[in-house]
């Protein structure tokens, strides 16, 4: 028992999870620093629909999430063929969900997003972006329910390859369709829409073709009966609906964020993608670490080992600060080569050296408060996670609207309040997990 929650074991399962991640920030990368090549409105627009996108599939992230926590719990208990009847039911649930969702994005997405942004060029550059994009929401859900699969039976270095075969596909599609390569139309914004829904279905070829040739899928009932079962949804619901939500907030709250920035400058907004953008290459470890946290925890919770927990926390929580300090000197030292990835602009990247100051020290908080966080969803008290979320982004958005935009304080200040969320996050959850009621969860 000791072996899973070794460092040994938090590596053999985060690795993968953080190779993902890397791919995925990949195409990341490439889209912000193709953008920034084409202009600053299209730099800002693409990364304002990317959020409104995103937003939209956190319902089918959170979803997932719950199922990948109730897969570890029956892994822990060594019930396998519970997993396929849950794999099943989840599938069936999805797919339409993402056709409610397409429905929606296409009938009201224009005149939320000319509610929501005051520059008539965004606009008009985010509906052509966002239009396009929508259509991957429902290969990237399936694509979601195989990594919650994989990540909760611990066999996690499948995902390495999908993503990192997803990540190939955007970066060279990217390149052709967005600037007009080798006899492909030059799409400029639609371009960049168009390879991420490619390279999503490439994703779900890969994970289906897998699944079927190397998982022993009678072991699992793995989609051998598609059948759907209310009681199974019903359980799964349970434990996903406050993550959702959660996750719905968590991913509203930087739209919102970006909104206020918005309102700000353009300049001002462009140079917060940038940052955004070298933030999350920099949460690559963190979310690796952060999905193994979750299952980790529930399988140990399945096994009847409550008391390792916080165990397993702490180990994580230095191998989380460990990693995200080794990208520190890179930045800190080299910030204009990292920017000039992003953009040749020289106001940009002028503009953008304060904000990589307040991101590298805001990133040592979230390496702690998101560790500690993502053990309370793994326990299975998601409505106590999703209640931790909730005050955490009021509060937040709270501060990032009186700095930015009634008292006026310059950008890098606006960011600062990125540690009031991790500050509250972190604090909350280690209470929690110290003297909360969680070690007789049921999910």
């Amino acid at each position: 028992m000791s072996q899973s929650i070794s460092f040994r074991n938090i590596w053999k399962v985060s690795l993968p999870i953080i190779f993902s991640g890397v791919a995925q920030n990949i195409v990341n990368v490439t889209d912000t620093a193709f953008m920034g090549r084409v202009g600053i409105t299209e730099l800002g627009a693409a990364g304002n629909s990317g959020i409104f996108y995103f937003v939209l599939l956190v319902l089918g992230i959170g979803f997932t999430i719950g199922c990948q926590i109730i897969i570890g719990r029956r892994n822990g208990e060594k019930n396998f063929q519970e997993i396929g009847s849950l794999f099943n039911t989840a599938l069936l649930f999805l797919l339409p969900l993402a056709l409610i969702i397409f429905i929606l994005v296409k009938l009201f997405s224009p005149f939320l997003l000319a509610e929501l942004t005051s520059s008539a060029a965004i606009l008009k550059a985010s509906n052509a972006y966002l239009s396009i994009r929508i259509w991957g929401i429902f290969f990237a859900f399936v694509n979601f329910l195989f990594i919650a699969f994989f990540t909760g039976i611990t066999e996690t270095k499948v995902l390495t390859k999908a993503t990192f075969l997803q990540a190939i596909t955007n970066v060279i599609l990217d390149y052709l369709l967005i600037f007009g390569i080798a006899g492909f139309p030059e799409m400029g914004i639609a371009g960049a829409a168009l390879a991420s829904v490619i390279s999503e279905f490439v994703a779900f070829i890969y994970f289906f073709y897998f699944t079927r040739q190397k998982v022993d899928r009678e072991k699992y009932q793995l989609y051998l009966k598609l059948k759907f079962t209310t009681k199974k949804l019903q359980r799964i619901m349970k434990v996903a609906f406050p993550i959702m939500l959660q996750n719905f907030m968590a991913l509203t709250s930087w739209l919102i964020f970006f909104m206020i920035i918005e309102q700000i400058g353009e300049k001002e907004l462009a140079v917060s993608h940038i940052a955004r953008s070298i933030y999350m290459v920099l949460m690559i470890p963190l979310f690796g670490f952060s999905s193994a946290t979750s299952t980790l925890v529930s399988n140990v919770i399945g096994q009847g080992k409550q008391g390792l927990v916080l165990t397993l926390v702490k180990r994580v929580v230095i191998l989380s600060l460990g990693c995200t300090l080794l990208f520190m000197p890179a930045l800190l030292f080299f910030p204009t080569a990292v920017l000039s990835i992003y953009t040749n602009n020289i106001e940009l990247i002028d503009a953008s050296y304060p904000v990589i100051n307040v991101i590298c020290g805001s990133m040592l908080f979230f390496s702690v408060a998101y560790i500690v966080f993502s053990a309370v969803t793994g326990t299975g008290k998601t409505l106590i996670s999703m209640g931790i979320e909730f005050s955490s982004i009021f509060i937040y958005l709270i501060g990032a609207y009186l700095i930015g935009v009634h008292f006026k304080m310059p950008l890098s200040i606006v960011w600062c309040s990125e540690f009031i969320y991790f500050t509250l996050m972190g604090g909350i959850s280690i209470l929690y997990l110290k003297f909360g009621n969680w070690k007789n969860s049921i999910v």
